[in-house]
């Protein structure tokens, strides 16, 4: 199995004296992780942006397992975000600092200059870093709304949003949670949100949590609405039936106003604690993941006996299609106790009829599409490829249904007992875009994920679509996917990158994704570990 995770680090960021990259207001800066993996640098998580600030204090942790046996090498990256795209190189960049865990657990605060790409001082702008370990999988889901605010604004009614803040053991506050901002609305009922208890009060359900009101300003200078202090052993007194309701008091406003109430009421509609699963307790409370192979045999790879064609082996019986189903596959086979894959080709008029066909078994058996390992596969696809007919067109969605329907059955079990992985490996030339992506919305209800390696030199944009990054990606009729669960990566990218490289980039958000279905779907593993 995987090298076991010593524990789990959570990563609090803030920065001071950042570059001022706007005209007419302030840097909206964003905190990118980096992590090193075989020279390779692989986005983990970013924090929310904080519009119009210098000295942005993160209210979003990043979460990371710590391996006392490993150099983990990251990168923290801040870049001024002045539009929607999830790309970062349209950013203006404010900064970097490179740094291993090892370095921030044993500092337990770690504060360092920021630097530009040159290696120059990024002006006088530092990164400071707390780790805090996480020994507690509990959570906190709040449902909380208010009434009567003050009104802080000339024009319009207040911006409310809310910060929650736990007490430090030298009596300083640090924000750990920041609600949305609810526009001209002095009644807000924010969306439910999730906080781990550790991070609310650690784990402490009598030490005080402070709760601010600001009305939200463009230009960064909120203003203060009210506020009060609490504990979780109150919060958790509240029921839809009775919430918990506080005073939200301004002490300025107190003190000059004689007959002052108070700044407007907060309820607490619902808290509930609840214990939230982490990957590692999935798969070692015995959920299997099941890895299937879909290749793609249509003409647009080039005739396999030419050596222009992406399905030609080379001299050591290599190509690019074999690569990555040994990248990928090595990784995954791990947490597959049979190790019994089906592999399927698509696109190839196939024997004995050599009519086309858009599922079929590389080992040319139906009733066991089973190959034994990733050697199997291997083997299996090279006894395939002299026997097929490359065609087209390119369909991916027949695979994708069929992985589907093994994914329907296992919700029977009512336990997360078993994730569907589905890797297909293209040229890219897609021809049943708008089945695909209803085949996608579709799965996205499954305990399934599909990673895409495009190989060849491609135009891979409709791939980059199938990708929900930049955006929820819709079925033809505009049913939006409920989770994203596409990963596609270009084979290219990685021609001169050792070979794990290719893995880690698809299969990054492969856990993420596990524990989203299982936790929304609130499946337990099948040997649930004790709380």
């Amino acid at each position: 199995m995987a090298a076991q995770c010593v524990t789990k680090v959570e990563l609090s960021i803030a920065c001071t004296n950042l570059l001022d990259k706007d005209v007419g207001s302030k840097s909206d800066p964003l905190c990118v992780l980096l992590q090193n993996t075989s020279g390779q640098w692989y986005e983990v998580d970013r924090t929310e942006r904080i519009k119009n600030s210098l000295n942005p204090k993160f209210s979003k942790k990043f979460l990371i397992d710590y391996y006392f046996e490993l150099v983990q090498k990251l990168k923290f990256g801040i870049y001024d975000i002045d539009n929607k795209t999830f790309d970062l190189s349209d950013d203006d960049f404010l900064g970097e600092f490179e740094c291993t865990l090892g370095q921030i657990v044993s500092s337990k605060t770690l504060t360092k200059p920021l630097v530009l790409k040159n290696g120059k001082p990024a002006g006088r702008g530092s990164i400071m870093i707390t780790a805090e370990e996480v020994k507690d999988n509990r959570v906190v889901v709040l449902e909380v709304e208010a009434r009567k605010l003050d009104n802080k604004d000339f024009f319009g009614k207040s911006d409310p949003y809310l910060e929650f803040h736990k007490q430090t053991g030298d009596g300083s506050w640090v924000m750990v949670h920041r609600t949305e901002v609810i526009k001209n609305n002095l009644n807000p009922v924010w969306r439910p949100f999730k906080i781990s208890l550790n991070s609310l009060c650690y784990s402490d359900m009598d030490k005080s949590i402070k709760v601010e009101c600001y009305d939200y300003d463009s230009d960064g200078s909120h203003d203060l609405i009210g506020s009060f202090q609490t504990t979780m052993s109150k919060l958790k007194e509240a029921s839809r039936s009775s919430p918990i309701e506080f005073e939200c008091i301004n002490e300025k406003k107190r003190q000059k106003k004689k007959n002052y109430k108070n700044s407007g009421i907060v309820s607490v509609k619902h808290c509930e604690v609840i214990v939230e699963c982490t990957f590692l307790d999935y798969i070692m409370g015995g959920c299997q993941l099941n890895f299937t192979v879909g290749i793609d045999f249509t003409g647009s790879n080039g005739d396999p006996r030419s050596p222009d064609s992406l399905h030609y082996l080379s001299p050591n019986g290599v190509n690019e299609y074999l690569t990555a189903i040994w990248s990928v596959g090595m990784v995954i086979q791990d947490y597959d106790t049979d190790k019994m894959f089906p592999a399927f080709g698509f696109g190839a008029q196939i024997p004995p009829s050599f009519q086309v066909s858009h599922e079929f078994p590389i080992n040319f058996n139906p009733s066991n599409p089973f190959c034994n390992g990733i050697q199997g596969i291997v083997d299996a696809y090279r006894a395939c490829l002299p026997q097929v007919k490359l065609y087209g067109p390119t369909n991916f969605s027949p695979i994708i249904n069929h992985v589907a329907r093994f994914a329907a059955a296992a919700t029977q079990q009512q336990t997360a007992s078993q994730y569907f992985i589905l890797l297909i490996i293209t040229d890219g030339v897609i021809t049943d875009l708008d089945q695909t992506r209803t085949a996608i919305v579709n799965a996205s209800k499954l305990p399934m994920s599909i990673i895409i390696v495009g190989v060849g030199g491609a135009d891979f944009d409709a791939m980059e679509f199938l990708d929900g990054d930049n955006g929820v990606l819709r079925s033809s009729l505009g049913e939006p996917a409920v989770r994203d669960i596409v990963q596609f990566v270009p084979f290219r990218k990685f021609h001169n990158s050792p070979k794990e490289a290719l893995a880690q980039c698809v299969l990054a958000e492969v856990p993420q994704q596990v524990v989203n279905y299982f936790s929304t779907y609130k499946l337990q593993p099948p040997n649930t570990p004790a709380a």
